[in-house]
């Protein structure tokens, strides 16, 4: 299956800065990050601004469960904000994605990102004035994290119009490399900074660094439908549009199911308490536990640096189901291991098993999807990153009470390996799948 879309192709106002032409990589050159989609200033104004807001979102991500714990003393109480907050991205993000086909994306990602940045500036009021409510910062995080929901599949969708399509999978690694450095860089700024400024300014920062990411939206072209687009609300009818559309479409459906099986039978995380308490014990519980939620996006990051050769893999598909596989194969080997450090190793492999599927999986959406339905597919793709590793918190904890923690990393790592290639083999449209 090829796809093309013409909708892909930058504007003229959108053009890649003169350079010579582009030459083979060799060497080692021929394994670092691909940057060309850094040379078309539309795209390189969007991802400039990510690497300012994946750390200060992070910021707010480590301040608001810190001080609903300092006023309840609860960590069942951080579990029910983390719900409130879940629970409207969903909502939101399967109707911005309906959204995002129907107006101009750039106007979206302005308003947007607005009320994402004054909910910033309300979570620093409400924290400098002592006001102490966990009922007030479960309703600003809901509202957030729809902003949030409405933001994303606008912004991802986006780029399929601001690069061409045989840079979609260089633009996915670049981006997914700021984020993953993002979710190791913020938490570590956000523990430093706590003793240093106080915890209520963590949300102004993220405040000011959410700035940048409005001007640099501000000073990208109109990104209006295309002009064939019928012009439609968004409403329920245009979602449950978007699902029959991904049923249609056997490559899309694939590609959502492979993240599902990855995240909800092999993401461990909720067992890494445990783990450090128990098995790695000898280690230091502090240094294991830490060393153990840093190692899966390191890994991401390490594939994002050298991921020069995603940009000549065409058959995206065979991408996907082999990142799955190795992901599986990896968490079955941290399940195995006794060592920490040998754990953090296979943690690691993962993280950049994890970067690949993530990278093609992106490059598939956008590439297999018409313009007028790519945000739809994005805000489906959103409820499933971020929804899959939610419910395998649920699924591992269950599986690691009953069977043991190890056995249950074990166990869920085998099933990802054994049904994603069961699922390779009979539907053959992801492996087919080449752009």
């Amino acid at each position: 299956m090829d796809a093309s879309d013409s909708s892909t192709a930058p504007t003229a106002d959108d053009e890649a800065d003169p350079s010579p032409q582009d030459r083979p990589r060799r060497g080692w050159r021929r394994w670092a990050m691909d940057t060309r989609p850094l040379r078309r200033p539309a795209y390189r104004r969007l991802w400039s601004s990510t690497i300012v807001t994946a750390v200060g979102s992070q910021l707010t991500a480590v301040a608001v469960p810190k001080q609903i714990y300092d006023i309840t003393g609860s960590s069942a109480w951080v579990g029910y904000a983390s719900l409130a907050g879940l629970v409207p991205m969903v909502v939101f993000a399967l109707w911005g994605g309906a959204v995002a086909d129907t107006v101009d994306r750039r106007k979206l990602l302005l308003i947007t990102n607005g009320g994402i940045a004054v909910t910033s500036v309300l979570f620093w009021l409400q924290a400098v004035s002592g006001l102490d409510s966990v009922a007030v910062l479960m309703v600003l995080l809901a509202v957030q994290q729809a902003f949030f929901g409405l933001n994303s599949p606008a912004r991802n969708a986006s780029i399929a119009r601001l690069v061409p399509a045989d840079e979609l999978a260089a633009a996915g690694a670049l981006g997914s490399t700021v984020m993953q450095t993002g979710l190791v860089a913020g938490p570590l700024l956000a523990g430093a900074l706590i003793p240093v400024i106080g915890l209520p300014e963590l949300y102004l920062l993220d405040a000011v660094a959410l700035c940048a990411t409005l001007w640099a939206v501000f000073r990208l072209p109109a990104l209006p439908p295309p002009a064939s687009t019928t012009a439609r609300r968004a409403g329920v009818r245009e979602i449950v549009a978007g699902f029959r559309y991904i049923s249609r479409h056997k490559v899309l459906l694939l590609s959502f199911l492979a993240d599902v099986i990855a995240m909800v039978f092999g993401m461990p995380r909720a067992l890494f308490p445990q783990l450090a308490a128990e098995t790695y014990a000898p280690y230091g519980e502090g240094l294991a536990l830490g060393l153990l939620f840093a190692a899966i996006p390191v890994g991401a990051v390490l594939g994002g640096l050298f991921s020069g050769t995603f940009s000549r893999a065409r058959r995206h598909g065979w991408m996907v189901i082999g990142a799955v596989v190795a992901w599986g194969a990896a968490i079955t080997g941290f399940g195995l291991s006794g060592s920490l450090w040998l754990a953090v190793v296979f943690l690691a492999v993962a993280g950049l098993a994890d970067m690949v599927s993530m990278v093609f999986r992106g490059a598939i959406l956008l590439s297999a999807a018409t313009d007028e339905m790519r945000g739809r597919m994005q805000g489906v793709f959103t409820v499933v990153v971020v929804g899959g590793p939610r419910l395998a918190d649920v699924l591992h904890g269950t599986a690691g009470a009953a069977f043991g923690p190890r056995a249950a990393v074990a166990g869920g790592g085998l099933l990802v390996v054994a049904t994603m290639l069961g699922l390779a083999v009979a539907v053959p449209a992801l492996r087919r799948y080449r752009i």
